[in-house]
């Protein structure tokens, strides 16, 4: 397995027992690497050292990996971009704090964050929408900054929920491109554009 699946990462502590948690990194890796059409769950098991046979006791379908992919993925969004919107202190300053954390887990987690951005198109109704209300609401955790900004005049943007798109959007890219070994590190790319945010929205000094 790559680097990141290796090591299993934050996101999925919580999944057990091991050989469950051991083919959602698997998946997460052939995913990332193949797309999710194109993966089998022949594919995933033998990444996860198992039999296709044993991969259905711990998962029906391989659009079920899919979804426990995205739903922990997006529910590590929404809890880091709610914390950075409930926190003390200036709309910039919580802005700021959101981007930094969120740029950096698409670069940590960069294999992951391809998964859980650039497949939702392959999830069941069912589950696509259960997902969709999770990214309204981390959608709306950077709406409420840039909001409090412009009402508290730090902010000067022509559409809030415009902006709060391309912000977004920028974060979320950073999984796209992302390089482990490239010139700058995910703190360092964190810093970056949490920058470049503050410099788009900040209202221009008289």
């Amino acid at each position: 397995m790559g680097a990141e699946a290796a090591t299993g990462g934050e996101s999925w502590a919580d999944i057990t027992p091991d050989a469950a948690r051991r083919l959602v990194l698997a998946a997460v890796e052939a995913f990332a690497e193949r797309g999710y059409h194109a993966t089998t769950t022949r594919d995933i098991a033998g990444r996860a050292g198992m039999s296709p046979a044993a991969l259905y006791i711990h998962y029906k379908t391989k659009e079920e990996l899919l979804y426990q992919i995205s739903k922990v993925g997006h529910l590590r969004a929404l809890a880091m971009l709610s914390e950075a919107r409930d926190a003390e202190g200036p709309a910039s300053e919580r802005l700021a704090s959101a981007v930094r954390a969120f740029v950096r887990w698409h670069a940590e987690h960069h294999t992951t964050g391809r998964v859980v951005q650039y497949e939702l198109g392959a999830l069941s109704p069912e589950h696509y929408s259960e997902i969709v209300v999770l990214r309204r609401r981390s959608e709306e955790a950077i709406r409420a900054i840039i909001t409090a900004g412009v009402t508290a005049g730090e902010f000067d943007v022509p559409e809030v929920n415009g902006t709060t798109l391309a912000v977004l959007s920028l974060c979320i890219d950073v999984a796209r491109w992302f390089n482990p070994n490239g010139r700058r590190t995910p703190d360092e790319v964190g810093a970056l554009y949490a920058d470049l945010v503050l410099r788009m929205v900040r209202k221009a000094e008289a």
